[in-house]
């Protein structure tokens, strides 16, 4: 007859009984337990039965979510989320549509800022993999992403968002940056501008330098001369971007329109265009969509992605990953639409 160490004596007065609590009554450690509750080899079929009998006794069942992470192999009901700024609303609009589709599979996401430095991004993500997450959803900003290969092939799921990741084969998620940017230079054109400005982001960001291109490729398809058009760039907030702009509107020779390449870059030639009292003579696109956008005077023009759509792709890859796809990595791309508002429409002042 088997016999069982009595360290632990079940008490129906007190809580539910624990891994520990099996472990203990067993004479075993709690790793074993966790082998034979999991019904992983290593283990003899005397000890196996030890523990099954002490379970039995201490009437302790294995919590379902456990069974199911070791059924899809894996270890926690949670992923990584690293974007560039928690604070900005395009990253909150991902982060939102993340959690509603991850969170229906009692998922949790714990999000986290990289700030757009590299090694904050490495330091990050090893954080993140120090807890065991079931998978990342990462906007990177590093160089490369080679650093995460040995956990990437040892199958941590793991998409990127917004930007495609350098050096490694992975699922991502992106908008139409270069086409978007092209839309926006098309439709200020349209409208009779020949003397444009662009503001852009820091040149190290993959999305900033495919903005650009696409802005004056199409400025170089329509004839306009893109080495008179002036450019500032490396702006990454809003105190910058509204500095560039008021030095560009003030100048000898002033744009008649702006196209600003992101959000916060908009939010800055906004209050410089305010300032100067230039709002409705000086047009403006900016890439990116924001709230009371359309409550402006006039209402911005802006080349909207959207996030809500790219969180949620970003989010079912994920599970399908993490649910055994293993099909070849994709770049999945969400186009862009270009929301015409009254700021865009302005046409040049004589």
């Amino acid at each position: 007859m088997t016999t069982m160490s009595n360290r632990y004596q079940a008490d129906p007065g007190k809580s539910r009984p624990t891994m520990r609590h099996v472990a203990a009554l067993a004479g075993v450690g709690i790793k074993t337990v966790s082998r034979v509750m999991n019904d992983e080899p290593g283990v003899s079929e005397s000890t196996r039965q030890r523990v099954l009998g002490a379970s039995q006794q201490l009437n302790y069942q294995l919590d379902m979510a456990a069974g199911s992470l070791r059924r899809a192999g894996r270890q926690t009901l949670s992923i990584g989320l690293l974007l560039p700024s928690v604070a900005n609303p395009f990253s909150s609009e991902i982060h939102r549509a993340l959690e509603d589709t991850l969170t229906a599979r009692g998922i949790a996401v714990f999000a986290a800022s990289l700030d757009d430095d590299p090694e904050r991004e490495k330091s990050l993500v090893a954080a993140f993999l120090g807890r065991r997450v079931d998978g990342l959803v990462l906007t990177p900003i590093a160089k490369s992403q080679s650093y995460v290969i040995p956990e990437h092939s040892r199958d941590l799921p793991m998409v990127f968002i917004d930007r495609e990741p350098v050096g490694i084969e992975a699922d991502a998620v992106v908008t139409d940056n270069a086409v978007g940017a092209a839309r926006a230079a098309e439709h200020l054109i349209a409208h009779g501008h020949t003397k444009l400005a662009y503001l852009g982001d820091r040149t190290d960001i993959q999305t900033a330098r495919e903005r650009r291109r696409g802005f004056m490729e199409e400025l170089g398809r329509a004839g306009v001369a893109t080495s008179t058009v002036p450019v500032r760039e490396g702006l990454h907030n809003e105190e910058s971007s509204c500095l560039a702009a008021l030095e560009l509107l003030t100048s000898e020779d002033p744009p008649s329109a702006i196209f600003s390449s992101q959000n916060l870059i908009t939010f800055g030639a906004m209050r410089a265009l305010k300032q100067l009292g230039a709002s409705r003579r000086v047009a403006l696109v900016g890439f990116d969509d924001f709230t009371l956008a359309d409550m402006m005077d006039p209402g911005i023009t802006v080349i909207a992605q959207h996030p809500e759509r790219i969180g949620k792709l970003a989010a079912e890859r994920l599970l399908a990953r993490i649910d055994g796809d293993s099909s070849p990595a994709r770049t999945y791309i969400v186009p862009s639409e270009l929301i015409q508002r009254g700021s865009g429409e302005l046409p040049p002042v004589s």
